[in-house]
């Protein structure tokens, strides 16, 4: 076998070597079918050999991953040759037209080594020794080889057009320091190929294959010791099921992340004995999910980040759980990833606040958050999910939670009113219709204190008037200076806030520090350290004090 050039498929004859690659021979084996293979950059899997008359010769018909490369279903004037799961999804090609691709040695060859030339052990070299050129003659090109491959551990061979493991044996003889490899996009068939390349791989830790259309085995595996180093495993797009991904997790007793994106998966049945020791799980664009089989893997113990980008989910209820109440599900996931779905009800969000130890969640590109501005959506995103830590990969900062929920305290204080809440708490009677919709609301009250009927007054937000601030102004380091009474725009920045009070007192802009007390909160001090914010998003209210200090 020419380890220098990928193996074709030629006219008349072909030969499957034990180790799965092709060489010439003057038979033609069924082993051909399902053997993955590359036709000018496209890659097809074999489904069909043979004669197809009236033309001479033999053929393949290959099924395309891309069905508009193809011209037919498999069918050749009336004569079913092979079946497609597209109308146009097949082609007839010539075998010496075919790449069946390389072992998994020579491709690292190929890319990670420079192949030396005929003769080139006889003609004079030049290598460097430290920083200097050294002339040799005879050069060992094996050892050199040898000794660039045995020390790779992070290796790339996408779209190498691997098919194999090749002799057994050279895998972990060249390289045996190998912990990250990425095959995807190849020409990998079945799961045995596979497994035939990891068993000599004992170091293996993350092992990337999508892009593989794999076939996966039939029978749960005797327990073999194959994969037990593995921690990182990518399977997107191999077309593999929810039932090969359990009956294959038993090869994979130490897994840590698994990426199933872009499978047609629909969860099916709930791991047992498996995937327990699961951190990861990336489920994106598998559009079949919905959240009764989001359920069957709310269990997995260890789990911590869920991806579930573009699954078109659209409701969520944890049927454990009463309102206000946290759900035994999921119980140790921490970061949630709801990108580009069909989420377009509140009640989704409040849901998510009753997992015990949420986060942080992603949630972009929703109808829910595309309908209104983006700042109200966060701050009312916020203000419902009450440990959220970071929204959509931006840290929520105590201010900006305080600024949120008291906004939010404050945009639905009346419906609150309506549904019969009341300042003293004895008596609350709130319908469950108020609290089925705003199921933190009772707990912000009982935080900030319940709305007064002046914070609840129907705003004129075109009016300056009605949007004018009355503070007190104090200087706790300067205890000459008198306390002053100010009306300034909630719209003001503190930047401005600064400029004035720098007029006023004489001093630098960029000396000035300010915070902000209030009595709904005593004893506690809000700093306003963000110079182009506003006084409205720090939530400072009528009588509250500025803190003045240079």
């Amino acid at each position: 076998m020419d380890t220098q050039t990928s193996v074709r498929l030629q006219q008349r004859s072909l030969h499957i070597l034990d180790f799965g690659c092709i060489i010439m021979n003057d038979t033609l084996t069924s082993d051909v079918i399902g053997r993955r293979v590359d036709v000018n950059g496209e890659h097809a899997t074999v489904r069909f050999y043979g004669i197809v008359p009236p033309v001479a010769g033999l053929w393949l018909g290959v099924e395309w991953d891309n069905p508009e490369r193809g011209k037919h279903n498999g069918s050749h004037e009336g004569t079913v040759y092979f079946k497609c799961r597209h109308p146009t999804g097949g082609s007839f090609v010539r075998p010496n037209k075919v790449n069946f691709g390389v072992d998994f040695l020579t491709a690292i060859k190929n890319r990670y080594v420079l192949a030396d030339g005929p003769d080139e052990d006889g003609k004079k070299q030049i290598v460097t020794i430290g920083n200097k050129p050294v002339e040799t003659i005879g050069f060992d090109s094996v050892v050199k080889q040898q000794s660039q491959l045995s020390k790779l551990q992070d290796i790339s061979l996408r779209n190498c057009a691997v098919s194999c493991a090749g002799d057994k044996g050279g895998i972990a003889e060249a390289c045996p320091n190998i912990r990250n490899v990425d095959l995807s996009r190849n020409l990998l068939s079945s799961w045995d190929e596979v497994t035939d390349i990891v068993n000599q791989l004992a170091h293996l830790e993350v092992l990337n294959l999508s892009e593989n259309k794999l076939r996966f085995p039939p029978d749960s595996p005797s327990p073999t010791g194959t994969f037990t180093t593995l921690k990182v495993l990518v399977l997107s797009q191999t077309g593999i099921t929810w039932a090969e991904v359990l009956r294959c997790a038993a090869w994979w007793p130490g897994l840590v992340e698994l990426y199933l994106e872009s499978n047609s998966i629909s969860i099916s049945e709930r791991p047992v004995d498996v995937l327990q020791t699961l951190r990861l799980l990336d489920l994106s664009s598998n559009r079949l999910i919905d959240e009764k089989q989001l359920f069957l893997i709310a269990y997995l113990p260890r789990l911590e980040q869920l991806i579930l980008s573009d699954t078109g989910i659209s409701s969520l209820h944890f049927p454990d759980a009463e309102i206000g109440c946290k759900t035994s599900m999921f119980p140790s996931l921490q970061y949630l990833v709801l990108n580009d779905n069909q989420i377009s009800q509140w009640s989704f969000i409040n849901e998510l606040d009753k997992l015990p130890r949420l986060q942080a969640l992603s949630c972009l590109r929703n109808p829910l958050t595309e309908s209104s501005r983006a700042e109200t959506t966060r701050q009312f995103i916020i203000a419902r999910i009450g440990q959220l830590q970071t929204l959509n990969r931006c840290t929520i900062l105590p201010e900006e939670r305080r600024g949120a929920e008291l906004d939010y305290r404050k945009a639905f204080g009346n419906e609150w009113k309506k549904a019969g809440g009341h300042q003293d708490p004895a008596q609350n009677r709130l319908n469950q219709e108020f609290l089925a919709a705003h199921p933190r609301y009772h707990s912000l009250c009982l935080k900030y204190g319940a709305p007064e009927d002046g914070e609840l007054k129907t705003q004129q937000p075109f009016l300056l008037k009605n949007q004018l601030l009355t503070l007190k102004i104090k200087y706790p380091n300067q205890l000459d200076e008198k306390v002053i009474e100010k009306q300034l725009p909630d719209s003001m920045t503190i930047q401005k806030v600064k400029g004035l009070l720098s007029r006023l007192l004489k001093v630098p802009a960029l000396d000035l520090l300010l915070s902000y007390e209030s009595p709904k909160m005593p004893g506690r001090e809000i700093e306003l350290e963000n110079d182009h914010q506003s006084l409205q998003f720090y939530s400072v209210e009528n009588g509250d004090c500025l803190l003045v200090r240079w």
